[in-house]
């Protein structure tokens, strides 16, 4: 594909340009519906990314991607999730707002359902932050939950391109490994939304750790170590008491330049992604019924008419979609 704009001209969330599902009607949405059916939901955080970097850049950098790529392909973006799940060591930073796990997946769990009984039943949940562990574990409650056809993806965005976001002495284009507000995120901020990024206020840290290296994981999971981040607690101090800065690395060393080969790459990938998804299963058609589901087939039927057209609507077979708390 052709090369992308970067940075492109400021964001559509606000646009009347029928990206974004919230800015449409009805009568915009079944008219989408009837030639691309396929949702991109943006989930990032509300976080703190140091002195010169937004609070919003994680959902930020999720948006800018999805706003590209909709333009392109001709599918819809939602409005994002603003909020999301934090690991340990976040917990008590000043800017950064924590949704509790259990609250986080019953959000997602809903927006799914809502999406999907409009007629959206083809969704991509585009991850900016590190919540990569928890996106998945809602998608899969939801389709327990309901067993109908759809198709529920969690993309995590640095998984596509983990070699265009490793430093120098690992193949990639950055003087130092990739780990959170640093030199590699704020270059992708750069690319996306330089009119956010305040540069000449960023200051730099060291990061540091418990064990020598090679043993867990830094930002976005891209060296591919023997622990992910997120799967242990206590190798490494808490931001609020090691990094109060807000950033763990160098971002004063960030450019635009870094990134557009990564964006490329990604991008190109997630037009594949969608195209790929619509050429097997075009709009209005989803994987078949008797080969994903033993729900009775006369109620799937009646789900996929939905109630406006003789058909009935997803909370007939539960409200919420939420797991059911115990007493």
């Amino acid at each position: 594909m052709a090369k992308w704009k970067l940075p492109p001209d400021g964001g559509h969330m606000e646009r009347p340009d029928g990206v974004y599902y919230q800015t449409m009607n009805m009568t915009e949405i079944n008219a989408r519906l009837k030639k691309n059916d396929l949702i991109i939901v943006p989930v990032g955080s509300t976080e703190c990314h140091g002195a010169a970097q937004p609070l919003g850049e994680d959902t930020f950098l999720v948006t800018r991607m999805a706003e590209q790529v909709a333009l392109k392909m001709g599918c819809t973006v939602a409005e994002p999730v603003w909020y999301g799940s934090h690991p340990y060591p976040h917990l008590g930073m000043p800017g950064t707002v924590v949704v509790p796990e259990e609250t986080f997946l019953a959000n997602l769990r809903a927006i799914i359902a809502g999406f999907w009984n409009t007629g959206f039943r083809k969704q991509i949940f585009l991850n900016g932050h590190g919540q990569e562990e928890v996106i998945p574990l809602a998608l899969h409650q939801w389709a327990k939950k309901y067993q109908v056809p759809c198709i529920l993806i969690s993309l995590h965005w640095p998984t596509v391109i983990h070699d265009f976001l490793k430093d120098k002495a690992h193949g990639g284009p950055f003087e130092t490994p990739f780990q959170h507000a640093d030199e590699a995120e704020a270059s992708y901020s750069l690319a996306l939304f330089p009119e956010f990024m305040k540069m000449e206020l960023a200051v730099d840290n060291k990061p540091e750790g418990f064990l020598p290296a090679g043993h867990v994981d830094k930002g976005g999971e891209v060296y591919h170590s023997p622990i992910k981040g997120h799967e242990q607690v206590g190798l490494g101090g808490a931001e609020v008491l090691v990094y109060p800065e807000g950033v763990i690395g160098r971002p004063t060393l960030a450019t635009a330049e870094k990134a557009k080969a990564g964006l490329d790459v990604l991008l190109d990938y997630m037009c594949k992604l969608v195209d790929d998804i619509m050429t097997r299963f075009p709009a209005g058609q989803l994987p078949p019924m008797d080969k994903v589901t033993m729900r009775d087939p006369k109620e799937v039927e009646a789900l996929l008419k939905g109630p406006l057209n003789g058909g009935t609507h997803l909370y007939t077979i539960s409200y919420p979609p939420v797991e059911k708390v115990p007493t």
